[in-house]
């Protein structure tokens, strides 16, 4: 597990595109977007530049400009979308060496080696320490109490702060709303109680004022990891083909802005597109999704009113608003710095590798340790 990719906060962590190549040995580029708009009869000719036991090739040389390929946040606002012929990958590809010139160029920590073939995802979760599985109350329900202090401290903070004050404090209660969301998230990983029924309650609860239905999240989620990286069924920050990209000049616009000056509210379209459509669920799978609906609608036409009617409109922007898209940001930066790493591949379902795509298909992000 050493291996996992990590990632250095405050580096270059503003990578945002993956890369493929077909076997006749010219990259094509694959910019990451939310929907699943990938053609089915082309995903069969997609090959990863970066998986065992297969001719290999890379797009990103380290003689080649970075700027080519991909723009850093800070440098411009903009994703470029290039194709370009790519060299064969030395045959030291997976050495050390190899791997942390990688890294350095990344801006990573740290690239983990390929898994070899044989190993499987049953192999990994079995080595893992007895500990890891067991659940921690304490822990969950400090995790509970943190949380809520910090989201009616910054509450406090927002109704007595000046008005130039005010995006420290936005700031402040951001980062304490998004403890919600972890709650939620381990709620829906079932590693909070032991009780099925309390995770439930809690993840609905946490998710309420995030406007985000608990159980259609759930869903995706699960379906997410348990098809990570895999073209069309992974449901987070799918590619984009790049004859898409040319040909849709609303999808085109709607990327270069979407990873240009709105990058850090990225998620909120993914929010919209995922979790609000009954048809995107199985039949089995609705009755639930209906009840975080409504939980959701019952806290927006109930808790919105009452907010304006006690602060007005103004006070629901900045008792509400202001904060959800500070939530919003930290939303879109862990979600996107995790599953957008250049080196990591999407593959079609005939070549994909549950073992391979869940160790190595993420990078491991090292926040502050004050966030």
């Amino acid at each position: 597990m050493e291996e996992n990719s990590r990632l250095l906060a405050g580096r270059k962590s503003s990578n945002i595109s993956a890369a493929f190549h077909t076997s006749g040995g010219f990259s094509k580029r694959i910019t990451p977007f939310m929907g699943p708009r990938q053609n089915s009869a082309r995903t069969r000719k997609i090959a990863s530049h970066y998986s065992p036991g297969m001719k290999r090739e890379v797009m990103f040389q380290k003689k080649i400009k970075r700027q080519n390929y991909v723009l850093p946040v800070k440098r411009a606002a903009i994703t470029r979308a290039v194709a370009v012929p790519v060299a064969p990958l030395p045959s030291s590809a997976d050495s050390a060496e190899y791997r942390k010139g990688l890294s350095e160029s990344y801006g990573f920590e740290k690239i983990g080696e390929p898994l070899p073939e044989d190993v499987r995802l049953k192999d990994i979760i079995e080595s893992l320490p007895k500990e890891v599985f067991e659940i921690n109350d304490v822990k969950a329900w400090k995790s509970v109490l943190v949380s809520v202090a910090s989201c009616a401290l910054s509450l406090i903070m927002i109704a007595k702060a000046p008005w130039y004050l005010l995006p420290l404090a936005w700031a402040w209660t951001g980062t304490a709303i998004t403890g919600f969301f972890v709650i939620g998230h381990d709620c829906a990983h079932k590693s909070f109680s032991r009780n099925k029924l309390v995770e439930d309650i809690v993840g609905t609860l946490a998710f309420m004022p995030l406007i985000y239905p608990y159980e259609p999240w759930r869903f995706k989620h699960d379906q997410h990891h348990a098809k990570t990286n895999m073209l069309k069924e992974d449901t987070a920050w799918h590619p984009v083909w790049k004859e898409e990209f040319d040909s849709d000049p609303l999808l085109r616009k709607a990327i270069v802005y979407g990873y240009g000056p709105f990058r850090p509210w990225m998620s909120i379209a993914h929010w919209l597109m995922w979790h609000f459509d009954v048809k995107k669920f199985r039949p089995n799978e609705v009755k639930r999704v209906k009840i975080s609906l409504a939980c959701v609608f019952a806290f927006m036409f109930i808790g919105w009113p009452l907010i304006i009617y006690k602060a007005g409109i103004i006070g629901w922007v900045k008792f509400w608003l202001m904060p959800w898209l500070g939530y919003h940001f930290w939303m879109s930066t862990f979600t996107m710095v995790h599953h957008t790493a250049p080196h990591i591949p999407f593959k079609s379902s005939e070549e994909w590798n549950a073992a391979q795509a869940q160790l190595n298909g993420t990078v491991h992000c090292a926040y502050p340790k004050w966030y």
